[in-house]
């Protein structure tokens, strides 16, 4: 987190949420390698949550749901963008820099196909294949070539061929159509991997000259992707053993984890990365302090199995949590529950896998934060955890525990 804040505890605090994608929007026609995404059977949520509320859905449910530390945007079906929660920098995209506890509109356009929310910052892509971002951008995350924060969506560069975008604390990441992948922003823990120099860059630099990235996720100070090969790649930061590469250190170019070539997708959170396999196996490692690797003690410089389960489907890390998909429809969720981001109705810390109510009809658009959220099969979005900035979106700044349900103005 920037020094202009709070220091490096907000850092902490404002780190985005992971929506690992691992393919394009279908509009835009990138064929890559895609998580194994079940939605699972229709069958009634759980009890610790609330019944829906609102029949605004039916006209235009939610399709897509991305978390930063202390906002939040969800992408409706109709290509609608609305944002809500903390608004520092703009990050709302709404124009302005009021915080606010319901969702707002990000402009007019109904053209939006991806989003992802970082720390001090927000990206989309459209179905056209142009990216935007809006917010902080203190470090040049927003990728515009200045450092200047912006309320409202502004494109990076003209190209046309932008598939996925994953920001992170202080840098974004974005896969083409093409493979390429690029990043930008702080680069003083070698995050963008593209070596040690420069310490930050405004615009977009290519990643190596590999054109078979598949996807992308930016963490605090790492980042990871996946090839189509399904070879899994990392690097940055590693002090915390979050590169799953056996050292504590750093690398400052991509390097590869272990030697398998099955995995699908891959989650970047504060210091901890998880991935999932072709198998349906989950993996996690990096600091473990509250158990969000899933297995182990301390720090895991190297992947470990979470569990003996074969049915992950997706998984999405936190700050010091973690949250994954069963194919089944079934989510679960462990690590740091300080604010009841783990959506078990308790505030006590997991080291392993607790599921969230009862629901089978969880999908794969799952984002995690301090706060966590999570679309069903029939649109309906809904969020819980940390709600000190209104990120929940209930109207409120209180904290919840379980999951409830938010309300898009219809």
């Amino acid at each position: 987190m920037n020094g202009q804040q709070n220091g490096r505890l907000w850092a902490r605090w404002r780190r985005a949420a992971r929506t690992v994608t691992a393919t394009m929007a279908a509009s835009l026609g990138l064929a890559v390698l895609a998580v194994g995404f079940t939605a699972g059977a229709a069958v009634a949520g759980g009890s610790a949550e609330r019944a829906p509320v609102n029949a605004a859905f039916a006209a235009a449910p939610v399709s897509r749901v991305a978390a930063g530390d202390l906002h939040t945007c969800a992408l409706r079906t109709d290509g609608t963008l609305w944002c809500w929660g903390d608004n520092y920098g703009g990050k709302l995209g709404d124009g302005t820099t009021t915080n606010r506890t319901s969702p707002v509109q990000v402009g007019t356009a109904t053209t939006w196909a991806r989003v992802d929310a970082g720390t001090s910052n927000t990206c989309a892509v459209r179905t056209d294949g142009t990216l935007w971002c809006w917010g902080g951008n203190y470090n040049g995350q927003l990728g515009d070539g200045t450092t200047t924060s912006r309320t409202s969506p502004v494109q990076v560069g003209t190209a046309t061929t932008w598939a996925s975008v994953s920001a992170g604390a202080n840098h974004t990441c974005a896969v083409q159509t093409t493979g390429t992948l690029w990043c930008w922003g702080m680069n003083r823990n070698a995050q963008l991997g593209i070596g040690t120099t420069p310490s930050r860059a405004t615009t977009p630099v290519q990643v190596d000259t590999s054109t078979s990235w598949a996807s992308v996720t930016a963490g605090y100070a790492h980042t990871c992707a996946v090839r189509t090969d399904r070879t899994l790649w990392c690097w940055g930061d590693s002090t915390d053993g979050q590169l799953g590469l056996g050292i504590l250190g750093y690398r400052a170019t991509p390097t590869q984890v272990g030697t398998a070539t099955t995995w699908t997708g891959v989650t970047a959170g504060h210091a901890h990365t998880c991935a999932v396999r072709v198998d349906g196996t989950l993996w996690c490692w990096g600091e473990n302090g509250y158990g969000q690797v899933g297995g182990g003690t301390g720090v895991q410089t190297s992947p470990v199995q979470v569990g003996t389960a074969t049915t992950w489907a997706r998984v999405d890390a936190s700050v010091d949590s973690s949250c994954a998909l069963r194919t089944d429809g079934g989510l679960w969720c462990w690590g740091n529950n300080a604010f009841g981001q783990l959506g078990d109705g308790t505030t006590t810390h997991r080291s392993a896998p607790i599921r969230v109510g009862t629901a089978t009809t969880w999908t794969d658009s799952l984002a995690v934060s301090y706060h966590s959220c999570d679309v069903r099969t029939d649109g309906g979005l809904w969020c819980w955890g940390n709600n000190m900035s209104g990120q929940l979106g209930d109207g409120t700044t209180t904290h919840r525990s379980a999951p409830a349900q938010v309300v898009l103005p219809g």
